[in-house]
């Protein structure tokens, strides 16, 4: 059973890596906790079992350092980080998180290369049509001009609204698992 000094000094040398700054008052806290325990009678080893084991709090804590960073600097590699943090905490997150997350990515995946294609497609119907009298053993194929760069624009038109919808999907996703995340952490530190 750990005493004091040893639960402080387990959770300081977990929480390296974070800024002093959070360090301090993180140790701080616990030993206000330390202090309030001492006050009601109890010994610093029924203290520390309360609290927890400190490697977990610490891992809490980090995790916790990195989903705030991918918050505030909403990057992929940010989320990645924050979500790699989150499955180190057990494997039912590795189950829970990963899983739904690569799913969600690839659709998100799928639908961009969805815009691409109908905004590629479109763009060679729109010029095809155009280029096409000038390569007189082309193949030719029976469908009127007007309606072949018609078809053009509107699949470029598509292309362009199935990509912006993913770029707002993919922003929605980025914070609906920086929420999730969070809220695993809530749960997790509880």
């Amino acid at each position: 059973m750990l005493n004091r000094t040893e639960f402080i000094s387990t959770l300081r040398s977990g929480l390296k890596g974070l800024p002093e700054n959070e360090i301090m008052d993180i140790l701080y806290d616990y030993e206000e906790h330390f202090e309030i325990g001492l006050s009601k009678g109890k010994s610093e080893e029924e203290i520390a079992r309360e609290l927890g084991d400190p490697r977990n709090i610490s891992k809490a804590y980090r995790v916790s350092s990195t989903i705030s960073e991918a918050e505030n600097n909403p990057s992929a590699k940010n989320l990645l980080k924050a979500i790699l943090s989150a499955m180190a905490l057990g494997i039912f997150n590795v189950i829970i998180v990963l899983g739904p997350f690569l799913l969600v990515v690839g659709l998100l995946f799928g639908l961009y290369t969805i815009s691409l294609s109908f905004i590629v497609g479109g763009i060679s119907a729109f010029f095809g049509t155009i280029i096409a009298p000038f390569f007189p053993y082309s193949i030719h194929i029976d469908v009127h001009p007007i309606t072949a760069i018609s078809f053009g624009i509107g699949l470029v038109s598509l292309g362009l609204l199935i990509g912006i919808g993913s770029f707002y999907l993919t922003k929605l996703l980025y914070q609906g698992a920086i929420k999730y995340l969070r809220w695993n952490i809530d749960i997790i530190t509880k």
